[in-house]
């Protein structure tokens, strides 16, 4: 699994903290994820739909396993990183 790209949300977006694209494997890319802060506490990772209907749902570990991977991406994109500014 590996974060191709991350975007943070500009404020004022609700939840989302950041869109992503992610590989899940060689064989496998997802693009334009949303990852979302619960009120509860914890993330959310969404798809984006196709014609108003879920093409993609992940199960709950795989849920936290993405979060991570996309909350480590996330943080590795530092203000005074000048490679962040691309």
């Amino acid at each position: 699994m590996h974060i191709m790209d991350i975007r943070p949300e500009p404020p004022g977006y609700g939840q989302t903290v950041a869109r992503f694209d992610i590989a899940l494997s060689d064989e496998l890319r997802l693009f334009g994820l949303r990852l979302k802060q619960r009120s509860a506490g914890g993330f959310s990772v969404y798809a984006p739909n196709a014609d108003g209907q879920r093409c993609v749902t992940f199960s709950p570990a795989l849920v936290d396993e993405i979060a991570r991977a996309a909350l480590a991406a996330l943080e590795e994109r530092k203000p005074h990183d000048r490679t962040a500014a691309a």
